[in-house]
């Protein structure tokens, strides 16, 4: 069992007295994290084995009356629910029964869609839950070659214990081709294309075919493949809609779908700037640099990655930004106006606006900063340093509260 940064946390909350639904991609590692977790006699219910989703689906009340026969303890029964969103009839039979008894059982569920929950109007326990995300790995739990998980310059720093065991270190290169996706980073070098080819097209193809969620699989690949390639860029609904020849409003609900997924997500513009010509539309992440590839049609290697690696390099920044930003309740954004002037990302934390911008550069110069420093004078009351994440070997000063970073710091 490897660290996770999020498991301190995670056994703290998971020791108060409410049902806990963790929710997160495919092979991010929840059931393995919750399984580090709980007592070793909890009780484990798969909803992923058909033959168990089928039971439960023809007998909603199977659930209640499988729970009232386990022995009590004086601590309750924890019963942990593996891929709950198959069954959201299981949701109404743990009110029922947390309602009933809480002191009995202790629910713990893991999901990897939120769509069917919100399709069929699931119950999610208001007043009686609480939401936890896991993400990809980050550089915390997954450092460099070159140096092992340490202090981060930025403001918003991860705030756990990992200790020393930790996922095998990778280079950039090696992250930006395969991403971060725990199985993979643990995986042989010679499997890792071919098992995020496999996650790119085989699981979102079983994930949307079991919750028929999509009716023309064609024109899904179709969109999935321009989405991919798109990625890190603002949304152009109208143009992927011409290229994928479905209408604009299934394009939107595809994207939609890749964020219930949580294998998409989007950053918005950053509307409080004073500048009145601002761009307005979100931008469009994958959430893996190496499904990213995949799902691209692209070879997920280091070459792929070397024909074109500052537009791989600011996504996998903004993802490392969107995993942090989640762990800590932040916002990320970005800015851009319509004469070019723009910031990479803005994380909105604590009160405070963090601008950074991202630079394939491992000589940073004061240039590089231009941009941070307007943003800097144009949001005196909330904003007191930029960064600008490259890959020197130190951290270097650009400019009066303007730092470059090594993208090993994030």
């Amino acid at each position: 069992m490897f660290a996770r940064w999020a498991e301190d946390r995670l056994r703290k909350k998971l020791a108060k007295p409410f049902v806990h639904i963790l929710f997160g991609a495919r092979q991010t590692g929840k059931s393995t994290l919750i399984g580090s977790i709980l007592p070793p006699d909890a009780v484990r219910i798969d909803l992923s084995d058909p033959g168990e989703r089928a039971r439960l689906l023809a007998d909603p009340g199977e659930f209640v009356r499988f729970c009232r026969a386990l022995p009590g303890g004086a601590a309750g029964t924890t019963v942990f629910v593996d891929e709950a969103q198959t069954v959201p009839s299981v949701f109404d039979s743990i009110q029922h029964l947390y309602d009933g008894d809480k002191r009995r059982w202790r629910f713990v569920l893991c999901g990897s869609s939120a769509r069917r929950l919100r399709k069929s109007g699931a119950n999610l326990l208001p007043g009686r839950s609480v939401i936890h995300h896991l993400y990809p790995l980050t550089t915390a739990e997954h450092p460099s070659k070159a140096r092992r998980a340490g202090e981060s310059p930025l403001p918003f720093p991860f705030d756990g214990r990992l200790g020393e065991d930790l996922f095998p270190p990778w280079g950039l290169e090696e992250r930006l081709a395969f991403g971060s996706l725990p199985g993979i980073v643990c995986t042989n070098p010679e499997d890792r294309p071919d098992l995020l080819k496999s996650y790119a097209v085989a699981y979102l193809e079983e994930e949307i075919r079991r919750e028929a969620l999509v009716r023309d699989w064609g024109a899904f690949l179709r969109f999935l493949r321009l989405a991919a390639s798109e990625s890190g860029n603002i949304l152009n609904y109208a143009a992927v809609s011409r290229e994928a020849g479905v209408s604009i409003p299934t394009v939107k609900s595809y994207y939609q779908l890749l964020e219930d997924l949580f294998v998409g997500f989007r950053v918005d513009s950053y509307a409080k700037s004073p500048r009145k010509n601002l761009l307005s539309s979100p931008k469009f992440f994958l959430f893996d640099t190496g499904v990213r590839h995949a799902a691209a049609g692209l070879a997920p290697s280091i070459d792929t990655v070397r024909s074109n690696p500052g537009p791989v390099f600011e996504q996998w920044v903004g993802a490392e930004l969107w995993k942090r930003a989640g762990y800590l309740g932040a916002k990320v954004h970005y800015l851009r106006t319509q004469d070019g002037a723009e910031v990479d990302f803005i994380v909105e934390y604590g009160g405070k606006l963090v601008p950074v911008e991202v630079k394939w550069t491992e000589r940073p110069s004061p240039g590089d900063a231009r941009h941070l420093k307007v943003f800097l004078a144009e949001n005196r009351a909330r904003t007191t340093r930029g960064f600008v994440v490259c890959r020197c070997t130190r951290p270097l000063e650009l400019a009066e509260n303007i730092t470059a970073i090594p993208w090993e710091t994030l």
